[in-house]
């Protein structure tokens, strides 16, 4: 398997035009992806004797499982969010400006309202870990002609995403929305909300509740 690797900080809005080379090695990937094809609806419908993602073997699951591990330990450790406000900013001790007779004061500062839904909730392990699924996601629905379910989930199986991991797929006229789940064992509330469009494919974090059954909490799109 080709890993391509891009500085975190660079993982933008410009990470989605990705480099030819790292197109061409994500398509190697959708082309080996194992599993039935599914109907528009998510039913199976591929040959008999045909593996789902749902029967891997176990060092298929292993190899998945392992570059889900690989993704983490890129990453710093979990609890901090450096985009949540810390609430120790230092008081402004500066004298107040006096205003002229006859002159209007000047309007007082507009306070940042403080971040809500993913920036809140997701931690900069959760922010980078997103970073490095969303990259390879989205070169692969990039190519994807015609993104019908069936299409996303065969892709989304051949880069490791077992049918346990994607949710909600559904047809959007003639897109593909669906949902990753990426919440580690024993924690976390990472998951990735896509759009499968061939060029303006996108991938972006939400929240999930920590525990049980898939439920997404809060998505913000662009």
């Amino acid at each position: 398997m080709t890993h391509i690797r891009v500085p975190i900080s660079k993982l933008t809005s410009g990470r989605r035009v990705l480099a030819a080379a790292a197109l061409t090695a994500v398509t190697a990937l959708a082309l080996t992806a194992c599993g039935t094809e599914q109907n528009d609806g998510g039913g199976k419908a591929g040959s008999a004797g045909s593996p789902t993602a749902s029967q891997l073997s176990q060092p298929e699951r292993a190899a998945a499982q392992a570059l889900f591990d690989r993704f983490e330990k890129a990453c710093p450790e979990p609890g901090v969010n450096s985009r949540r406000p810390t609430g120790t900013a230092k008081p402004d001790t500066e004298e107040p400006e006096t205003i002229a007779p006859g002159e209007t004061p000047p309007a007082d500062p507009i306070e940042p309202a403080p971040p809500t839904g993913p920036e809140a909730e997701l931690d900069d392990r959760d922010w980078c870990v997103s970073a490095h699924h969303e990259q390879r996601v989205i070169a692969a629905l990039q190519m994807l002609a015609d993104p019908t379910p069936a299409k996303v989930r065969k892709t989304l199986n051949g880069l490791g995403y077992t049918d346990e991991r994607i949710h909600h797929l559904k047809q959007d006229g003639k897109k593909t929305r669906f949902y990753i789940d990426l919440r580690e064992d024993g924690g976390g509330r990472l998951c990735e909300s896509g759009v499968a469009a061939g060029a303006v494919s996108d991938v972006v974090p939400c929240v999930a509740v920590a525990e049980g059954p898939f439920k997404v909490t809060s998505e913000v799109r662009p």
